[in-house]
């Protein structure tokens, strides 16, 4: 592990020289506890950086109110900082927000996407509710709805038979700085307006991923951001729900992995 100038925790495997591939995780969690299982499989061909969110896990608080653009800016700095001129973008949730975010404002940093489990636009009655949800509940910090979260990102069958685990990201979700998730929080529920039907449209290859049951991440989501940037995939993996990811990391790092084999070969 290491830090950069500004603050951001940040870990960097496989072979030097390789294509580089970034990884943004979500909301309340950190590069480690998103990642773990997929960087392995990824940095046997590429030079894969993970990182920690501002704020998250390892990471020192923002020193500005957090966006979109102050979040994408992070990756940016870092990849100036480490001399990486270009990366394929994996990002999971808000992570998934912030790549094309930075695709939008620096095409020529980013050679691909995946976007997995990430939201699109709502429609504007759904929008206002959800924002207004994530101002009414974020006084209460990550607390005041763990346990609906949890059942909301995991299956009930891994809930129950993997108990350890989900306790695992409960202690991480639970040990962000109150003020800073909140922050955060809304940046998932509102930043998704300024990703809808971008013009210039995003063009870089992309993959695009979501689960059956991710309520509020849904298939149709993952085909309304396709339909938005020309010749992306979708795969919609059946059964799971948010954090699908963890539950069965193999099925998201094996059409990833190909892809990024496909695109940056």
């Amino acid at each position: 592990m290491a830090v950069s100038k500004a603050g951001t925790s940040y870990e960097l495997s496989g072979p030097e020289g390789a294509p580089v591939v970034a990884l943004i995780h979500g909301l309340g969690m950190s590069r480690g506890s998103t990642y773990s299982a997929m960087v392995p499989m990824l940095a046997e061909n590429f030079r894969v950086l993970s990182y920690d969110l501002c704020g998250h896990g390892e990471t020192s608080l923002p020193t500005e109110t957090p966006s979109l653009t102050v979040l994408s800016e992070q990756l940016i700095a870092l990849m100036d900082e480490l001399g990486i001129e270009r990366a394929a973008l994996v990002g999971f949730s808000l992570g998934g927000m912030i790549n094309r975010r930075v695709a939008m404002d620096h095409p020529e940093r980013v050679s691909a996407l995946c976007i997995l489990n990430s939201p699109h636009e709502r429609g504007e009655e759904q929008q206002k509710l959800v924002e207004e949800r994530a101002k009414d509940t974020s006084a209460g910090g990550p607390g005041a709805t763990i346990d609906a979260t949890l059942e909301r990102w995991f299956t009930e069958d891994f809930r129950r038979d993997h108990a350890e685990k989900v306790a695992e990201i409960r202690d991480v979700v639970m040990a962000n700085h109150h003020e800073n998730y909140a922050l955060h929080r809304f940046v998932l529920a509102a930043g998704v307006v300024e990703l809808i039907r971008p013009n210039p449209p995003i063009t870089h290859p992309t993959l695009i991923m979501t689960c059956e049951n991710d309520s509020g991440q849904p298939p149709e989501m993952s085909h309304a951001i396709a339909s938005e940037i020309a010749e992306s995939e979708v795969i919609i993996l059946p059964e799971l729900q948010h954090l699908g990811l963890i539950e069965r990391p193999e099925l998201f790092a094996e059409p990833v992995a190909a892809f990024l084999k496909k695109t940056l070969s």
